[in-house]
């Protein structure tokens, strides 16, 4: 279950984007589909969520976003230029206006000196415009907690999409 600023994030998500009668597309690494489990927990989300893609491996990645495999093996699956490919593949790959895509090291392990433990990569983009990627360093602060303060930024980040 969500946690309360989360439930109420995605309340809101939920609301504005059903009011603009916009639909969203998650594509999810770090979280696992946490983001999209979020928006389904309230009621009328289907009139909201297209589709939620869950790629955790760089196969998936490759294969249901069509993320090109040299951009993962140039720059790693978490990465700037990943996040935003995951995006745009989410909107190609959808009926959404708008995507929001996470990449991120939740740990306790992966981490390196270039990319520590709690680098998160999120990116939404809206359909027709350009992408907003943004890099987080939430530390290492464990895993559950990097992944839900991924979630309330990637639906923080949704929200920011609905202003023209």
């Amino acid at each position: 279950m969500a946690s309360p600023t989360i439930h109420s994030l995605a309340q809101t998500v939920i609301e504005r984007f059903n009011a603009n009668k916009m639909m969203v597309a998650t594509a999810e690494s770090c979280t696992g589909g946490l983001i999209a489990a979020a928006l389904t927990e309230i009621a009328g989300s289907s009139s909201v969520l297209d589709r939620g893609f869950v790629t955790y491996s760089n196969e998936a990645k490759a294969e249901m976003l069509g993320v090109p495999t040299p951009l993962i093996v140039e720059h790693g699956a978490v990465s700037h230029p990943v996040a935003q490919a995951m995006a745009a593949g989410a909107l190609k790959h959808s009926n959404a206006d708008v995507a929001v895509a996470v990449t991120g090291i939740a740990g306790p392990g992966g981490g390196t000196d270039e990319k520590p433990v709690g680098l998160v990569y999120i990116t939404t983009q809206r359909r027709g415009k350009d992408a907003v990627v943004s890099k987080e360093l939430f530390g290492d602060i464990g895993r559950e907690a990097v992944r839900q303060k991924t979630v309330i930024k990637g639906l923080e980040m949704l929200l920011g999409q609905l202003t023209p």
